[in-house]
């Protein structure tokens, strides 16, 4: 190559700046997605209350250094025609250049990262009190303020809160949080938002003209979705993506520097996570894998579908957003008329806990995969309200059998054909459904179908008048340990046929009530509404008993016969009255509270 050649390209080489600083905004109209700021130092230079200092905060690349050149520059604008304060910057004054290049004797800039101390504060302290060389302002602007020792904070108070007339104060920073609030209390504070991703995008396609680059939309969205706001950030990706393609802009040069998984396959996969296609996700992830595609980033991609897909169901105008491809809104808007809130909740839970496992993970395709299969598996599982409704409805609750599947077996068989032809049937309850999205299978392969059970006859209905009626059920049904609790916990208030409303003593089992109305409808054949009542009802069975024992013995102490035994014994005491050729009494006394401790020298009788 010739010398002439070698300076040609070094010149070029030389000259070229990078877009981020090329297309630097210099005044408030370029000024994209900070509307709230610009409007609000509008009326404040329109109306001559300019602050002292200001604080700019926000995540990186929103702008918070070119706003505090903006606004030095706004503050030493001057021309022939105008020698105030404005933020109509469209004529270029007399100080613009200088200021924005970051060259101008009176804007001092100051990186807190690197002068940490009070020394350094010092100096400026030292400074302010003398006048600018020429502009209107002496305007510090200080980058990443937060740095800051407390030494230096304290050092800027006095200053900062009563600065001379013509000394102003930029702060910025990304750690809102760091800054002291007896500086923030000082400060006139701008939170500068997020860039959408719908402006973000309209901006690169702006910025693509101008240099004249060939860029397809989808690949435009894709990197603005890649900067998550920042617009310096964009404009690097951006930059980046010119260079690898070569002046041109695809999708698939941007999907495979970024290292990002294919929009629509991704839609793909999550169509086959909620059929519970397990086999068909892995080897669609798996795909992905091998062409470059990052398994976290898979994970992301999919959980940001479906927080998507969740909007969508709310906020259908977010199909709108310009980020968004044509299959994103067409197949997103189809998943949200199918898919339950509480499934897509689920499904975000799950990729939410995988993310940060993949990550950590030295094996993360492994990790990923393990990820897809629980979310694959969850497709078929009832959500917990979901199950507890399909057991209420159950004629038997306690059924061994899940929701939606068929218990039966055809003669002769094990029951495996009908479960595989109700495993594709769409199962819902209670408003939800139990799987996620279902593929009705054709009539032809459908290879058995359970004939319908006779029905047995139902239970003779049991009349239940009172508390011992039930506490006899449980004795019939051999159910001890309900029946201790019955007698010990619940008071009547109310009996009617299929309804019984209760008062519970002491500290019932917090499963009782749930227990009591499972028992009354396995043992009596019928629905019943138990309800816990607010009113204090009569005594429990252990009390009722209690206080016939306690009677008994106090008519036995009023015999003649029991009172001569009793004062011949000095210390015995009567611990049970039996009638002879009485019926026996249902309660043993396991079943009765203990009796009050006397005293141990006493004799029973």
């Amino acid at each position: 190559m010739s010398d002439a050649g070698n300076e040609i390209e070094g010149k070029a080489a030389a000259g070229y700046r990078v877009l981020a600083r090329k297309y630097r905004p210099a005044d408030f109209s370029s000024l994209i997605g900070q509307e709230p700021m610009v409007r609000t130092l509008t009326n404040a230079f329109s109306t001559g209350r300019i602050a002292q200092a200001w604080m700019l905060t926000g995540v990186r690349g929103v702008g918070k250094t070119t706003t505090a050149r903006i606004l030095a520059r706004a503050l030493n604008y001057k021309r022939d025609e105008i020698d105030t304060p404005s933020v109509d910057l469209s004529v270029p004054g007399e100080h613009c250049k200088a200021i924005m290049e970051g060259r101008h004797v009176d804007v001092v800039e100051m990186d807190a990262a690197s002068h940490t101390g009070i020394d350094d504060i010092r100096e400026i302290i030292e400074r302010v009190r003398y006048a600018p060389v020429s502009a209107r302002y002496k305007v510090y602007i200080i980058d990443e303020v937060h740095m800051l020792s407390t030494q230096a904070f304290n050092g800027l108070l006095k200053t900062l809160e009563e600065p001379p007339p013509h000394v102003k104060f930029i702060f910025a920073t990304t750690e809102i949080r760091k800054v002291p609030i007896t500086v923030l209390s000082r400060c006139q504070r701008f939170d500068l938002r997020r860039v959408d991703a719908g402006m973000l995008t309209d901006h690169l396609k702006k910025i693509a003209g101008l240099e004249g680059i060939s860029v397809e939309d989808e690949a435009v969205a894709m990197v603005a979705r890649a900067a998550e706001g920042s617009v310096r950030d964009a404009l690097s990706i951006f930059d980046q993506s010119i260079a690898h393609g070569a002046g041109t802009v695809t999708a698939e040069q941007v999907r495979s520097m970024l290292g990002l998984a294919d929009r629509g396959r991704v839609v793909d996969l999550f169509a086959h996570l909620m059929r519970g296609e397990t086999a068909a996700a892995l080897t669609e992830f798996r795909a992905q894998y091998d062409v470059g595609a990052d398994p976290a980033a898979v994970l992301t991609d999919l959980a940001e579908f479906n927080h998507l897909v969740t909007r969508l169901r709310f906020v259908p105008s977010a199909a709108n957003d310009a980020s968004l491809s044509e299959e994103e809104r067409r197949r997103g808007g189809e998943f949200a008329k199918q898919l339950s809130v509480r499934v897509l909740s689920r499904t975000w839970q799950m990729l939410l806990k995988g993310i940060p496992e993949v990550q950590s993970s030295n094996r993360p395709a492994s990790a990923a995969e393990m990820v897809l299969i629980r979310i694959a598996h969850a497709a078929d599982l009832p959500t917990l309200d979901e199950a507890l409704k399909s057991l209420g409805d159950s004629p038997q609750g306690n059924s061994g059998g899940s929701p939606g599947q068929s218990t039966s077996s055809p003669p002769g068989g094990n029951g495996s054909a009908s479960a595989i032809a109700s495993s594709r049937m769409p199962v819902t309850s209670g408003g939800g459904q139990t799987m996620r999205l279902v593929e009705t299978a054709p009539a032809a392969e459908a290879q058995y179908v359970a004939p319908p059970q006779p029905v047995e006859d139902a239970p003779p209905e049991v009349a239940l008048k009172s508390l011992a009626d039930i506490a006899a059920l449980a004795d019939t049904h051999r159910d001890k340990l309900f029946k201790v609790s019955l007698k010990q916990y619940v008071r009547l208030v109310r009996l009617e046929p299929g309804r019984l409303d209760v008062n519970l003593a002491g500290e019932a089992p917090r499963t009782l009530l749930g227990d009591l109305k499972g028992k009354l409808e396995a043992w009596t054949g019928r629905r019943w509404m138990v309800t816990l009542s607010r009113e204090e009802g009569g005594p429990t069975l252990a009390e009722a008993e209690a206080a016939r024992k306690n009677d008994a013995i106090l008519d036995a102490k009023s015999d003649p016969a029991v009172a001569a035994i009793l004062s011949r014994f000095p210390g015995a005491r009567i611990i049970d009255v039996r009638i002879p050729n009485a019926p026996e009494t249902e309660t043993s006394e396991a079943d009765l509270p203990p009796d009050p401790v006397e005293d141990d020298d006493e004799t029973d009788f």
